[in-house]
This record gives C-alpha cells, sequence and structure tokens, in this order.
C-alpha cells in the first residue's frame, strides 16, 4: 500500500525493503512519542475523532484517527495522543482514558467532547472530578442538521447572539 501511495502521489519507486528499513527506524521513536510521560494534571483536554476513508488489504474501509489534545496548567498546548481505531466509541475513549492515566494524568479539569454516548461515563469512570464540557461546535452542528439550508443563516444569528450572551439568563 505505502509503495503503490508513493508511486500515485509523488511518482517515487520505492522498494519494500527500503519502506521496511525506514519504517523500522521511524516505529521505535513513535512508540517513545506513544508512551512518554505526561503532565499529572491538564486544564483542557480536547477529545475528538476524525473519521477517514482508508486502503486497508485492498479494499476502501472506514477508520477513525482519535486525537487527544491537552492544555496544561501553563497555557501549553500538546498532543497527548493519537489512536486508530475501526469507530468512534466510548468504550475505546475508555482504553485512551486509562492510557493517559497509566501515563502519568491525575486530573482534568475540563474535558471538551462532542455528543457521543456514554463519552462522559467513560471520562468520569477514570477522571471522575474532570468537568465534561460539550464542544460549541458539535453543539452548532448538530442544531442545524435540521434546518433548512436556507434558514441556517437566520437560525445562526440566533445562535451567535445565544453564544455571546454575558449570562445564561440572557441567554
Amino acid at each position: 500500500d505505502i509503495e503503490s501511495h508513493m508511486r500515485e502521489l509523488y511518482s517515487i519507486d520505492i522498494s519494500d525493503s527500503t519502506i521496511s528499513r525506514i519504517t523500522d527506524k521511524i516505529l521505535p521513536i513513535v512508540r517513545e512519542w506513544q508512551e512518554r510521560p505526561l503532565e499529572e494534571i491538564y486544564a483542557v483536554v480536547f477529545m475528538d475523532a476524525i473519521h477517514y476513508h482508508v486502503r486497508h488489504e485492498g479494499r476502501n474501509v472506514k477508520r477513525a484517527v482519535y486525537i487527544a489534545i491537552g492544555i496544561n496548567m501553563t497555557g501549553h498546548k500538546d498532543v497527548l495522543g493519537m489512536y486508530v481505531g475501526e469507530n468512534e466509541s466510548a468504550k475505546f475513549w475508555l482504553s485512551i482514558m486509562n492510557g493517559l492515566k497509566n501515563r502519568g494524568v491525575e486530573d482534568i479539569l475540563i474535558a471538551c467532547i462532542d455528543g457521543l454516548t456514554c463519552f462522559p461515563q467513560a471520562i468520569e469512570a477514570v477522571f471522575p472530578k474532570a468537568e465534561v464540557q460539550h464542544c460549541i461546535i458539535h453543539q452548532i452542528r448538530n442544531s442545524t442538521r435540521f434546518v433548512s439550508y436556507k434558514d441556517i443563516k437566520v437560525l445562526m444569528a440566533d445562535l451567535k447572539r445565544v453564544y455571546a450572551a454575558p449570562t445564561e439568563e440572557a441567554a
């Protein structure tokens, strides 16, 4: 797959043995990054999955790439991990949460997530004090999918006033 990908995208012919040698050199570095110790506390951790169609064993299949991005207590942003799964599930996120804990994360103050079913429970199982906040972009996207295209501009103007309101009562 890599050989055909390189030929297709870059017009480069590369042998299987060269690909194997490059992979053998890169994999230890990737594993070291994946297993590196993390900070004890993160102010915010954003968690989401992006879905891609990839070629696997000669077929196009859908895969989910899970990503966790943390902002530490000094405001530094860091990719905590990237993981590939068959599809997005709270069970897989639970394994990621456990992995973060095993790498040294003791607490997450705010976990920013989408509306995946049982995702908040997966976070709470590992980080019980974490405040779960649903991502505004996901909330807006979920709201607009039930609205006719011709009405979206009006809805977005109303939503903008809601999200920009200084208090819940004003919203």
